[in-house]
């Protein structure tokens, strides 16, 4: 049989993972930097809160929505041919794992924390010093933002909000007259999870949990009724969001949604296991957990919450510093971002260099007299974003400065609503896109009068306008003076602006690709044409780089192209349901994962054009958009063509060869979708592309390129995940 034929038999489960179960495999190798010795300690923790909060998320979407389908008898099939409730019940057995695995974790750094004298003490090891500090703390600190009720026929359960915890004790009368009640104390959200107590002369940091602090001063909250014990537990609830297709008000509709969000179904019940029996029983009853909702945990519930615990105090436990770059021909230029701009395009390697050219970039457009107009996405940003100032005062200044908001950036939908709202207020014409499509793209565009004309100054990037998450997320901004893509920004707005529903055909583009309307269509093309170069013998290949890859059109595609010969090395730091290496389907199809002290959000994707890769002939392209349906075929997103010489060689021999060599923080994918580490933790003589960026973030093409080496095919592929 041969290899076409082979891999154009096999049936939906086994030519693709389930989407689920990758991003579950993904989080187990967050969790697994947590117990990675390399790191320093309290690294390790931040990885194990984020392994934690990833899980939150997981749940309140995609475990949500699973469930909701089994609910509504779907009977839609996945990617690989499961049902819903196979999905749910695949879900659940895996997650148990997952979730073990974060309880011996903490098991393991508490005890390190302690060695290196950060105590997180229980009730019985405080002193008497530390509970007359205490008591003080509880009750000008803590005791005002309580609110204890007591659960009777009068007094119903009360309401946790999601994520919301809370301790529920058991009680009894002092006296021995009346009867036994149930208290509930929900913990509020705006204070410290983790109370630092005083420190000692010994320099040793001590917390105590909020949670045992409640319990211990039970007796304040509750006067004349003893604890028979006591449980603390924690509600997750479904989170998603789903727009009614003819909701009027936008803007009217999520204010209405992200309030049922606060009181949505309940997915998940953490309790643990220490507590009465009983009361965990009544708990379980009253607020309306289905049996499958409940886990009791036999350690620390809300993980999520140790970042509370990384503190700066401990310089020698943290990553060590690094302080980013300004680009420097924007330096040598005095500072001036458009006159470099003009000069050559600019592409700017996020965090090694500084997100605050970026910033620069749209103030001096702010302050420039004869900038005329602005034009700017924003998707995701801080509550107190500086682009959104220097919009305000571009707007303030008289300027045409328009802002395509997303409110359904999930999650920041609240503070994308009163960013929203702020910008009206100064002036800006303010636009929130479709409502069936995410405007998922991140373009800044500034029109300047020149001369007798108009100059158009663009940014492209490929992560979001967001200062706070460009110190830690690998991104790329692409800066350029070229017209074309000037010309192609400014119609990509006003195709979000001018029209209601995506049109049949895109917008007349001349350089950047668009998505919903074409950028599938046009990836598959690309992808074609590197089978058809293979099949007539002359070189070929694709190199590509995103956070996932789920498009079953995108991923046919690439097994086509791995019959007819094409190599293919994908680097997917998250979900990935192609299978590599799969005789037949997919020989020539390299995946694999880099996970390590920054966050790998780049969006790149080379094809090798005639010749092989790494070559000047190559395509390269930089974009905003993972492979998967909801980036091809629902999101407004763009792929943007290299084609400066410098940043062309920028891109594809330092950035994508110096990801391809690491073996320091990588995992290889066997075809069975486990993952594998290149090289053990604490092997030395790795490469690590974070290490060989920070020491060289401003290579801007001017050195010269990487070699790209071979890595070693996985020598087994039935080794366990860990």
């Amino acid at each position: 049989m041969n290899k076409a034929k082979a891999g154009d038999i096999l049936a939906p489960n086994e030519r693709y993972l389930n989407r689920e179960l990758s991003w579950l495999n993904f989080n187990q190798r967050v969790l697994d930097e947590a117990h990675n010795n390399s790191h320093p300690l309290l690294e390790r923790l931040r990885f194990l809160s984020i392994s934690a909060n990833n899980l939150d998320e997981f749940f309140m979407v995609r475990y949500a929505g699973l469930r909701e389908q089994v609910r509504a008898g779907i009977q839609r099939l996945s990617l690989e041919g499961r049902t819903a409730q196979e999905q749910v019940e695949a879900i659940e057995a895996s997650v148990s794992d997952l979730m073990k695995d974060q309880q011996a974790c903490w098991r393991t750094l508490r005890q390190e924390l302690e060695q290196e004298q950060i105590e997180l003490l229980a009730n019985k090891d405080l002193k008497k010093a530390d509970l007359v500090w205490l008591q003080t703390h509880f009750e000008t600190c803590v005791l005002p933002m309580l609110t204890p009720q007591a659960v009777d026929p009068a007094h119903p359960f009360p309401f946790i909000p999601n994520l919301g915890f809370a301790v529920a004790f058991q009680l009894s009368p002092k006296t021995g007259n009346g009867e036994e009640m149930v208290g509930i104390v929900p913990m509020p959200a705006f204070s410290a999870r983790f109370i630092r107590l005083p420190d000692k002369k010994t320099g040793v940091l001590r917390f105590v949990r909020l949670e045992s602090v409640i319990a211990y001063y039970q007796e304040m909250l509750f006067p004349g009724f003893v604890s028979m014990g006591h449980s603390v537990f924690r509600v997750i609830r479904d989170s998603d969001i789903e727009i009614e297709e003819e909701a009027e008000d936008l803007i009217a509709e999520f204010k209405i949604l992200l309030k049922q969000r606060r009181r949505g179904r309940i997915v998940r019940i953490h309790i643990d296991k220490d507590g009465p029996k009983q009361l965990r029983r009544f708990i379980v009853r009253e607020i309306g957990a289905e049996t499958r909702d409940v886990m009791q945990l036999d350690g620390l519930l809300g993980m999520k919450d140790l970042s509370g615990l990384v503190l700066e105090d401990r310089p020698s436990l943290l990553f060590a510093p690094f302080e980013a770059r300004f680009p420097e021909r924007i330096r040598e230029m005095g500072g001036d971002c458009l006159e470099a701009i003009r000069a050559k395009d600019i592409l700017v390697h996020h965090p090694y260099e500084t997100f605050d050219v970026v910033l620069q970039f749209i103030r001096q457009a702010a302050l420039d007299p004869d900038v005329v107009a602005i034009k700017q996405t924003l998707y995701r940003t801080t509550s107190n974003s500086p682009i959104v100032a220097a919009l305000v005062e571009a707007a303030e200044q008289g300027k045409n400065v328009t802002a395509l908001v997303e409110i359904r950036a999930r999650f920041d939908e609240e503070t994308n609503l009163r960013l929203g709202r702020d910008l009206e207020r100064a002036g800006v014409q303010v636009v929130y896109g479709f409502t069936d499509y995410k405007t998922h793209a991140k373009v800044s565009l500034v029109v300047r009068r020149e001369g007798e004309g108009l100059q158009t100054y663009t940014h492209f990037g490929t992560g979001n306008y967001h200062p706070i998450t460009a110190k830690v997320y690998t991104d790329l901004s692409l800066f350029t003076a070229d017209p074309a893509m000037g010309r192609d920004a400014g119609r990509l707005f006003n195709y979000v602006t001018a029209y209601r529903e995506p049109p049949e055909v895109a917008p007349a583009l001349e350089k950047i690709i668009m998505s919903p309307v074409a950028m599938e269509k046009h990836l598959i093309q690309l992808i074609d044409a590197e089978a058809i170069a293979s099949k007539s013998g002359k070189p070929s290949g694709i190199w590509a780089k995103m956070n996932a890859l789920v498009d079953k059109d995108i991923i046919d595609a690439l097994y086509r192209a791995s019959q007819a010969g094409v190599p293919i090395r994908l680097i997917i730091r998250g979900i990935c349901c192609l299978r590599p290496g799969v005789p037949g389907l997919s020989d020539t199809i390299q995946v694999k994962s880099l996970v390590g002290r920054f966050l790998e959000h780049s969006r790149i994707v080379c094809f090798a054009n005639g010749e092989a890769l790494p070559s000047a002939n190559a395509k390269v392209f930089i974009s905003s958009a993972d492979w998967m349906d909801r980036n091809l075929k629902r999101r407004v997103e763009i792929l943007v063509p290299i084609e400066v010489t410098s940043v062309h060689r920028q891109v594809l021999n330092q950035i994508m060869i110096s990801i391809l060599n690491d073996d320091a923080q990588s995992w290889d994918m066997d075809d069975l979708g486990q993952y594998h580490r290149t090289r053990e933790p604490g092997d030395n003589g790795g490469f690590s592309a974070h290490d060989y960026f920070m020491a060289n973030p401003s290579l801007s093409g001017r050195g010269s390129a990487l070699i790209l080496s071979e890595p070693p095919r996985l020598a087994t592929r039935k080794r366990d995940k860990k």
